[in-house]
């Protein structure tokens, strides 16, 4: 028996990376639209045109690998059973010196929330940017809802993302290594995932 188990697939990893680049490319390159202040963030591009095409096109593969990337795990991710509902009722025992471990599948009940506040946060910060995207082409209330949701959804998903990166490497340390190899270590596995663990060695 080795000392790691598999976790995620070559495709379902690629995936995961596409949309974190695109989404990097997308702060980067949004920077320039969010305030006047971080303006000189467009020379990353080669200037203003250049940086708003790059969100532009950006935000396309993000709106459809967020899409491809929650489909490929909805049906773990959108299942919650009594164990997720206690863990989302003591915060996952972040909050707490002695928490209790309380079995999980291959996600935790955060990421499942996650994943799907994830993909409705794609999906209207896509909607909305289409309207963006040529603003002369709508009316200027939808034009203006939608530069407002816009700016919500982007703030509410950073402050997710950030929360998300902690706990995946510093938080947990080990999570990560499923995403970079596509394997963890089945101590690891033990700890956070398990019922995973046990259905997988099961099977």
């Amino acid at each position: 028996m080795t000392n790691t188990i598999d976790r995620f697939g070559t495709a379902s990893r690629v995936l995961h990376w596409l949309v974190a680049i695109s989404f990097l490319l997308l702060v980067l390159s949004g920077l320039g639209l969010y305030a006047h202040t971080f303006f000189g963030y467009f020379d990353l591009f080669g200037g203003p045109q250049q940086g708003i095409m790059v969100h532009k096109w950006a935000g396309i593969v993000f709106l459809i690998g967020s899409v491809l990337l929650f489909l490929s795990h909805a049906g773990e991710v959108c299942r919650f059973d009594a164990d997720d509902r206690r863990w989302i009722a003591r915060l996952g025992g972040y909050l707490s010196r002695n928490a209790e471990e309380i079995p999980q599948g291959k996600f935790n009940a955060g990421q499942k929330l996650f994943g799907i506040f994830a993909v409705i946060a794609a999906l209207v910060m896509g909607a909305t940017g289409l309207v963006i995207w040529d603003p002369t082409a709508y009316s200027r209330e939808l034009t203006q809802a939608s530069f407002l949701l816009h700016s919500i959804f982007f703030n509410l998903f950073m402050v997710g993302m950030i929360v998300h990166v902690y706990l995946a490497t510093i938080g947990n340390p080990g999570t990560l290594e499923g995403m970079l190899y596509g394997q963890v270590r089945r101590s690891w596995a033990k700890k956070h995932a398990g019922k995973w663990l046990e259905k997988v060695v099961k099977d």
